[in-house]
């Protein structure tokens, strides 16, 4: 417990030094069973402890902790229920990210890391209010099977087995969005085809990595 804990905390910590949030915006989970260790509400990160953070059941949604959970929280469990294969889910309000979601675009697998860690484009879900089901709902249906969604007019969701590599897939989108305004500025962006994308995907699902031997999962 203590450790799924600390984890949160040093997420939060990397947002931070990342420069991935601004202020008490943007929330960090860590799954444990039917339930999550998720940041509590307006609180500013830098004085965050291990005793802050809220205890959220996944399915009733009831809590336990000092504080009220991010007002996110919605989001979070929603992910969780309909992805057993996350762990962990970092949102972020980063400034190349957020532009997309603003402009409503996707942001393209243009990139070969990218496409590889994400599994694709990022799509930007439709636009609902902060905190809501509906929210939560639109997220779903826009992240289909992928690692990260955009929320309109407000950032980004990064969902995945661990942390750290919840974290990675923040700065890939984030670098990504960067290029793709850069690459546009120079005149065109050459996206990479689906054939690639889905063989780049099925190689960093099952063979890249030191722990990773080729083999499928049963």
């Amino acid at each position: 417990m203590a450790d799924i804990k600390e984890t949160v905390l040093w997420a939060v910590n990397r947002l931070c030094h990342d420069r991935l949030v601004v202020g008490t915006w943007g929330n960090v989970s860590a799954r444990e069973g039917n339930r999550c260790w998720i940041t509590p509400s307006g609180m500013a990160y830098e004085s965050l402890t291990v005793s802050d953070l809220v205890c959220l059941d996944l399915m009733s949604g009831e809590t336990r902790g000092r504080w009220k959970p991010s007002s996110e929280w919605r989001l979070h469990a929603a992910l969780y229920r309909h992805r057993s294969d996350f762990q962990a889910v970092v949102h972020t309000h980063s400034t190349y990210a957020t532009a997309f979601a603003v402009a409503r675009k996707s942001i393209p697998a243009a990139v070969e890391d990218l496409a590889q860690a994400v599994g694709g484009s990022v799509e930007v879900a439709e636009y609902a209010l902060p905190g809501t089901e509906e929210l939560a709902a639109n997220a779903l249906q826009a992240l289909g099977k992928k690692n990260a969604v955009l929320l309109a007019n407000h950032g980004l969701v990064a969902a995945a087995e661990t942390m750290e590599e919840a974290l990675k897939i923040s700065l890939l989108v984030e670098k990504t969005a960067r290029i793709v305004l850069l690459a546009h500025s120079l005149g065109s962006v050459t996206l990479l085809s689906q054939e690639d994308i889905e063989k780049m995907r099925h190689f960093y699902l099952w063979s890249y990595g030191p722990e990773k031997n080729g083999e499928e999962k049963a």
